[in-house]
């Protein structure tokens, strides 16, 4: 392999390391945060001031009070899981990558960021996958 074709390996591992730290460790701290203050991270004024994300009515469509506190705790699991996945890939662990595509697919629900972060771990996973010998 060249340096040019190593760089790029290198750069999509930790750019896919990066994206999966800001979702997992937003989704940890923000439910950290709700249980210990009482609430989300949630707009303090303007047209949004206090609502949750779009996400919200995607919970309390599933039949779950998004400000209750199994749902901030589930918060806080999902956001460790990512992190802890990501650690596992950054250390070469196979299943570490095979667990972040799982994740990826398991956070569409987080509308709107976690939706597009998803979605771009996902697509930056598979490109790795395709580029493994």
């Amino acid at each position: 392999m060249s340096d040019q074709e190593i760089k790029k390996v290198l750069w999509l591992k930790w750019t896919i390391v990066g994206v999966g730290v800001v979702i997992g460790g937003y989704m940890a701290f923000d439910g950290v945060w709700a249980l210990t203050a009482g609430d989300y991270l949630v707009p303090r004024t303007g047209p949004h001031a206090g609502q949750l994300g779009p996400w919200s009515g995607m919970i309390e469509r599933a039949g779950l009070e998004p400000r209750s506190a199994p749902v901030k705790s589930c918060f806080v699991v999902f956001g460790i899981a990512w992190l802890s996945l990501v650690a596992a890939y950054a250390t070469g662990q196979v299943w570490g990558g095979w667990g972040l595509m799982i994740l990826s697919v398991l956070s569409l629900w987080y509308l709107p960021f976690g939706t597009l972060l998803a979605l771009v771990e996902l697509g930056l996973l598979l490109m790795a996958h395709l580029r493994a010998p």
